[in-house]
């Protein structure tokens, strides 16, 4: 029987990476720059040499998972066969769903802003309404979500560990960024640091 859960998944995460790749192509064509791609900082080069391979795995692994009914690479056999189990991987495909659906709407807020990694000479626009009103990195927020919802749907022992690096890349990615905002835009971004949080909203707290 053909896993629905994994299949949605799976075109899910292609149409964002694809979805991606549009936006490269079409930024780099109209304002003639880089837009990410190559990293500038040598911070992030670092963090390049793990990102690119993560993401192929990120894509190839549950479509291995598909096609394959052993592990390392084919689903255990509670995620097959258990009730409970099944119905959180439907939740969880559907939330993958929407968790794309929430970054293209992140993606079209950005607009020509939207970049790949910091643009260290470039000036950086800051966004702070929308999403971006109560989450300083709503895009990378829901990517943690999505892959999150992809090591539940996928729960093979290699999928995990990419999750688990996944993680520890975005924390990393996103303070670097905080960084370099806050020495770009001074107390602006401080405002902005002391009214927001990171990947959830500070609820209570005042606004700009």
């Amino acid at each position: 029987m053909r896993d629905f859960p994994l299949v949605l998944l799976t075109a899910t995460i292609w149409t964002y990476w694809i979805v991606v790749g549009v936006m490269i192509v079409r930024l780099r064509r109209r304002m003639r720059r880089n837009v990410g791609l190559v990293p500038e900082q040598r911070v992030e080069q670092y963090m390049g040499l793990i990102w690119v391979p993560l993401v192929a795995a990120w894509i190839v692994l549950p479509w291995l998972a598909l096609t394959r009914t052993h592990a390392p690479l084919g689903l255990p056999e509670f995620a097959r066969e258990h009730a409970l189990y099944a119905g959180l991987r439907w939740g969880a495909a559907i939330l993958a769903m929407l968790s794309l659906a929430a970054t293209a709407h992140c993606w079209a807020r950005m607009g020509k802003d939207w970049r790949m990694t910091v643009s260290v000479d470039a000036p950086t626009t800051l966004i702070t309404d929308g999403l971006f009103r109560h989450i300083r990195h709503p895009i990378y927020a829901f990517s943690i979500l999505l892959m999150l919802c992809t090591a539940v749907i996928v729960p093979t022992l290699p999928m995990l560990a990419v999750a688990l690096i996944h993680v520890v890349l975005m924390n990393l990615k996103a303070r670097n960024e905080e960084r370099h905002l806050l020495l770009a835009q001074g107390d602006v971004y401080a405002r902005y640091l002391a009214r927001t949080g990171r990947f959830f909203p500070r609820f209570g707290e005042p606004g700009p």
